[in-house]
């Protein structure tokens, strides 16, 4: 049986969402030491929230960590789940990109302007605004 503080030390969870976790069910309730009281957990819960750490690190929320817990069985529900994340991912990124895009901009205009060069200003002012039409 292994401590909270070793769970979270291998898991990298905070106490505060293991308890979290098993509030809600995505774990079992977790039993306690008879004699102090404090959780002890098994080697199959310390597996299955070493495996939801690394969901949360790469970003899934609750609903998909139940429907990972859910699906264990199930590849075809596996691959659909990630094809899923991976997918959201990717709109996140490109999100991400255009907003990087802008603020590279944002950045040439002011350097310019610094500089008093009026052509790079007018052709990062240029850029802001095309940029600024794929961020809405």
């Amino acid at each position: 049986m292994t401590s909270i503080q070793e769970v979270t030390r291998r898991s990298g969870l905070p106490e505060a969402t293991l308890r979290y976790y098993e509030r809600i069910g995505l774990i079992a309730p977790v039993p306690r030491d008879p004699q102090s009281g404090h959780r002890r957990y098994d080697d199959g819960t310390v597996d299955t929230i070493e495996a939801l750490a690394c969901l949360r690190t790469a970003g899934m929320g609750i609903d998909d960590m139940r429907a990972y817990l859910r699906g264990m069985t199930d590849p075809s529900h596996q691959r659909e789940l990630f094809e899923r994340h991976s997918a959201r991912l990717a709109d996140e990124i490109e999100r991400l990109q255009v907003r990087r895009r802008y603020l590279d901009a944002k950045v040439r205009l002011w350097a310019a302007r610094e500089r008093g060069d009026v052509a790079a200003e007018q052709a990062a002012i240029d850029e802001t605004i095309a940029v600024t039409g794929e961020l809405r």
